[in-house]
Parts: structure tokens; C-alpha cells; sequence
């Protein structure tokens, strides 16, 4: 059960991570808001990480 909280927690800090660094690189003419694609990215990344994080079956063995 430990396991779970410790992806859940990887999987918000890299969309949280994707979020910020994708806001802060933008220049001051283009706005400073979410975008869609943006939005998307960081929800892939977090399945990414979630996914990648995973604990196999077989690892001890």
C-alpha cells in the first residue's frame, strides 16, 4: 500500500513539474495562462510516470 502513495505522489510532481516549467518558459507577450496542450502534457507525463513506476511480479525472484 505504501507503494501506491509513493507513484501517486511521483505522478502529481511530474505534472505539477511539466505545469510550472511550462508556464514559467513562456515571454510576456504570450500570455500567462494553461493551455489545452499543456494540460494534456502534463497528464501524460503523470501516466507515464505513474505507469513506469509500477512494481513487478517477479522482481524478487
Amino acid at each position: 500500500m505504501k507503494d501506491r502513495g509513493i507513484r501517486k505522489l511521483f505522478a502529481v510532481l511530474a505534472g505539477l513539474a511539466v505545469i510550472y516549467f511550462g508556464t514559467t518558459g513562456r515571454s510576456p507577450e504570450e500570455g500567462s495562462g494553461l493551455s489545452g496542450g499543456l494540460v494534456v502534457l502534463a497528464l501524460l507525463a503523470s501516466l507515464l510516470v505513474w505507469h513506469l513506476t509500477k512494481p513487478g511480479g517477479d522482481a524478487a525472484k
